[in-house]
């Protein structure tokens, strides 16, 4: 509301109360006040007035109003009777009735701006508090509500109000937890269409967004509806899938929408029905119902705010009994609690020196519309209060509702609810929800203490129809509208999906999964498939997701790959087939040749081995020669025995006997790379000689990137933005084909006949385009993971049901029988080709040839450290010998043999 319609019924007041005036009476009462405003101000004269006024503005043809006309007189009663609080001041209340007029509640505002009011109370509608905070923000007086519970109302707008309830946010986040909980995606929201109504179901629609939820339809009630307007409203809900229904609205019209709706047999089996808190209050306040209400609130859940139990809470209920016949509902105890908290501000306002003083009037009169003067001095402007504002949110106490203080957002503390289930016979609790533990079936605690950590979020829960087991939440329309469903006219690949010309029917392997999945549903779903493409080309999948997205089609069925852009705007089923995207190039046959035998082994690897052949056949010679008779002779005997001994353990004929333990350690080792090494051998070999061979310049899409080759794709699918933009493959080497046969002519072309190096594209295409052209292959593995599945809205019910019913197929076999019967039809199957595999490499040995290497190195060591140490004990003096006879001499002496030098040692 702007200012501009404040004014415009302050204009009103004005003239009510005579200060619409011509000259001559303007005077007179501007006299009479300024006479007033010198009284008032000498009563001021001390810190602490014997009386406060306060005034609350109440519906009393509510229940609600009427339970809190009780309880705030109830309240100032015991703080006027309670000398502790306000140290002898009283505080006098002012109750003035509204009922339904917001035009009266704004003229009520205004009179108690005129006597001197120091805070107000109400009133209870969202809407007309906000109006009412302008004017309060103008006077500056607190005005505190206990029922304006619209989350919209923020400090920043109304500055002057504070509310002493939890705000809708609230109970917004947690129905959406309740919600989220059974795994309904999508609700209806009912609301009375006021301020109050909207906005709370746009708190809710925010809630349910940032879990993936939706409210699919909002079914506004207009504020004056009558029955007839309310049943329309509800008969077009029942048409609709979605049968979760969220109820937003006051107590005075909430009975008449469950009583209509049981009429229209909306309070059955298989409808979910959750409201806010007005249902509770209607329970707790007029208890016991008509046997007819309850029975049209059979199976609903319904909020009230939680208030844990305490002597100060059971001490009020007693004396609530002794005052009325009506139920206490938490509002009364907030309304009592708000009393008590403006009482504690209003005393800490006096401890601080804070004082009863009003300004009136504006220092400008106003002019009409007409040109005359407006005045309104009347209205009197209370100097304290920002203070007493700030003394009121710096309060902290314990009520009957429990702990009462704010947040820093003017929120107050731990906002908690009661989740009840209303059954034929009276209601029960069923868990709990609160901001920091969320649902629970234990009572919410303080955040700072440790929550309950059971799995179990709310008992079991009697649903309309008076059944246990959790409704589906959602029915196909009862208005005989079928689903649209898009399919795309592909010009190639048609085993997967094909129309039938001439019909408005389709084959092919999605659509035979697709209905098989659909027969599989407990219940009928009507559908009608719809051509989605010009049937020149194949359509863009993205653009026909984007149209289900778009509300276009209510489905895509079709080979529509399941990739993370499309996954933002639908709800994908399960896949019911692995995909991934795969590399195709032309391959030649391999013959194993004349030099066939030399092929299990890499250049590199033959050499290492050659010398490790002679590396061992030195170390064993040098080990055995000493003492073995075997390795002695002239040299040309010993090298050729040498020669003989190494190379003739490759096939474990050697005759020699070893006679040092270091030759046979050697000798055990060496036996053991040999059998691997020969093994090896043996079994490449063999295949290079038994199975045929294939061979391609490209082994993957990792020889793709380097190269400056064309690549070719399938034109219109993801397969171009995955290589450019994941794979970083230059666009301009991209070439979109359309058709297998564009396929075939491309790759025979070859990049330099203006053809392409390889195709890229998904497996099941491929496959198929390879099942009658043996000439190409598939090389390397996929380097995508992913798989094809159907496309339903976002929220959509069918696509549980149907990712369900996929994998059901696949348990019972059905979908390998489906796949089998569209896309094994290989020609090639036969040929057992595959690419060559690569050679045997030096590295896949390195570990053997490190053990022998080692071996070696330290059996010379071990051999050599005690034949030096025997040539210095006999060597002769370093005078007479030179350097070079020194070498000569140790040589000839590692020639002897062990025998002849152990004699001489001895002689």
């Amino acid at each position: 509301m702007t200012m501009n319609r404040i004014w415009g019924l302050l204009v009103v007041l004005v003239f009510f109360n005579g200060c619409f005036l011509d000259d001559v009476k303007r005077q007179t009462c501007a006299q009479a006040r300024i006479s007033a405003s010198n009284k008032l101000r000498d009563t001021n004269v001390h810190s602490r007035p014997k009386v406060v006024k306060i005034g609350s503005v109440l519906a009393f043809n509510s229940i609600v109003g009427k339970a809190a006309k009780i309880a705030v007189q109830t309240a100032v009663k015991d703080v006027n009777s309670d000398p502790s609080v306000l140290n002898g001041t009283k505080l006098e209340l002012i109750i003035h009735d509204f009922g339904s007029s917001g035009f009266v509640s704004i003229i009520e505002a205004l009179h108690f701006m005129a006597s001197e009011t120091v805070a107000l109370l109400g009133p209870e509608s969202s809407a007309l508090t906000l109006m009412i905070s302008y004017i309060v923000k103008e006077l500056q007086v607190p005005l505190l509500s206990f029922r304006a519970t619209d989350p919209t109302l923020s400090s920043l707008q109304c500055p002057f109000f504070i509310r002493t309830a939890h705000s809708d946010f609230f109970q917004m986040a947690a129905i959406a937890d309740i919600v989220g909980y059974y795994g309904w995606r999508r609700v209806i929201a009912i609301y009375i269409d006021d301020d109050h109504g909207r906005n709370g179901i746009t708190s809710l629609a925010d809630q349910f967004a940032s879990k993936r939820g939706k409210i699919s339809h909002k079914a506004p009630i207009k504020p004056d509806a009558t029955r007839k307007d309310i049943q329309d409203v509800l008969l077009q809900v029942s048409f609709m899938e979605s049968k979760v229904l969220v109820v937003h609205t006051s107590t005075n019209w909430g009975l008449h929408i469950l009583d209509v709706a049981k009429d229209l047999g909306m309070m059955e089996s298989g409808y979910v029905w959750i409201t806010t808190d007005w249902l509770s209050t209607i329970i707790d306040i007029s208890s016991p119902l008509p046997k007819k209400s309850f029975a049209a609130m059979q199976g609903v859940i319904t909020l009230r705010s939680y208030i844990k139990d305490s002597e100060h809470k059971r001490k009020f209920i007693t004396k609530w009994k002794n005052l009325t016949t009506y139920g206490m509902s938490t509002y009364s105890l907030y309304a009592y609690d708000t009393i008590w908290l403006l009482a504690r501000a209003l005393d800490d306002f006096f401890d601080h020196g804070g004082k009863l003083s009003f300004s009136k009037g504006r220092p400008n009169q106003t002019k009409d519309s007409q040109g005359g003067l407006l005045n309104i001095n009347s209205l009197s402007v209370f100097n304290g209060g920002k203070i007493l504002l700030e003394d009121i949110l710096k309060v902290k106490m314990n009520g009957v509702t429990g702990a009462m203080e704010f947040t820093s957002d003017r929120m107050l503390v731990f906002p908690a609810f009661e989740v009840i289930n209303v059954m034929r016979n009276g209601f029960r609790s069923v868990g709990y929800w609160s901001n920091s533990s969320r649902l629970s079936i234990s009572p919410p605690k303080p955040p700072k203490t440790n929550q309950s950590n059971s799995t179990q979020l709310l008992n079991n829960v009697t649903w309309p129809g008076e059944t246990v087991d959790k409704p589906r939440g959602w029915m196909l329309p009862r208005n005989g509208k079928q689903t649209k469903i898009g399919v795309p006219v592909r010009i190639s690949f048609q085993d997967i999906v094909k129309e039938v010309q001439g019909t408005n029917m389709y084959m092919g392997y999605s659509i035979d999964v697709f209905v098989a999945a659909i027969n599989l549903l407990p219940y009928a779903v009507p559908y009608q498939f719809y051509p989605y493409g010009d049937g020149r080309q194949n359509p863009s999948y993205t653009d026909l997701v984007s149209l289900v997205n778009a509300g276009v089609y209510d489905a895509a069925v079709g080979d529509i790959a399941i990739i993370t852009n499309r996954t933002s705007m639908v709800d994908f089923t399960q896949p019911y087939i692995e995909s991934g995207l795969v590399v195709v190039t032309p391959v030649k046959k391999l013959s194993s040749g004349t030099w066939a035998i030399f092929k299990p082994f890499t250049v590199e690897l033959w050499g290492v081995i050659l010398i490790s052949f002679l590396v061992v056949g030195a170390v064993v010679w040098i080990l055995e020669h000493r003492r073995n008779n075997d390795f002695r002779g002239t040299p040309k005997q010993q090298f050729g025995t040498t020669l003989w001994f190494i190379f003739s353990t490759l096939f474990f004929t050697h005759k020699q006997s070893m006679k040092s333990t270091l030759g046979r350690l050697v000798v055990i080792l060496w036996l053991f790379v040999v059998l691997i090494i020969s093994q090896s051998y043996t079994a490449s070999l063999s295949s290079i000689l038994t199975v045929q061979k294939l061979s391609s310049p490209i082994d993957g899409i990792d020889s793709l990137i380097p190269r400056k080759d064309r690549i070719g794709y399938g034109a219109r699918s993801f397969v171009r933005d995955y290589l450019v933009k994941e794979i970083g493959i230059s666009e301009a080497r991209l070439v979109p084909l359309e058709l297998p046969e564009d396929y075939e002519k491309a790759l025979n072309n070859g990049p330099n006949n203006g053809g392409v190096i390889a195709i890229v594209d998904e497996r099941p295409y491929i496959e198929l385009f390879l099942s009658t052209r043996c000439q190409f292959s598939i090389v390397g593995p996929e380097f995508t993971k992913n798989g094809w599945g159907f496309a339903f809205q976002q929220g959509s019910h069918l696509a549980t049901d149907v990712s369900n019913a996929i994998l059901k197929l696949s348990e019972t076999g059905e979908l390998q029988r489906i796949h089998n019967k569209w896309l094994l039809r290989s020609a090639c199957s036969s040929q057992g080709g595959e690419l060559s595999v690569d050679r045997l490499e030096l590295k896949s040995f390195k570990g053997l040839f490190f053990i022998i290497g080692f071996a070696c190195v330290l059996s010379l060591l071990v051999y050599l450290v005690p034949t030096i140490y025997q040539y210095t004990k006999r060597k002769p003096d370093s005078s007479i010998s030179s350097g070079p006879r020194h070498m000569q001499m140790f040589i000839s002496s590692i020639d002897e043999k062990e025998d002849s030098v152990i004699v001489q040692e001895k002689d």
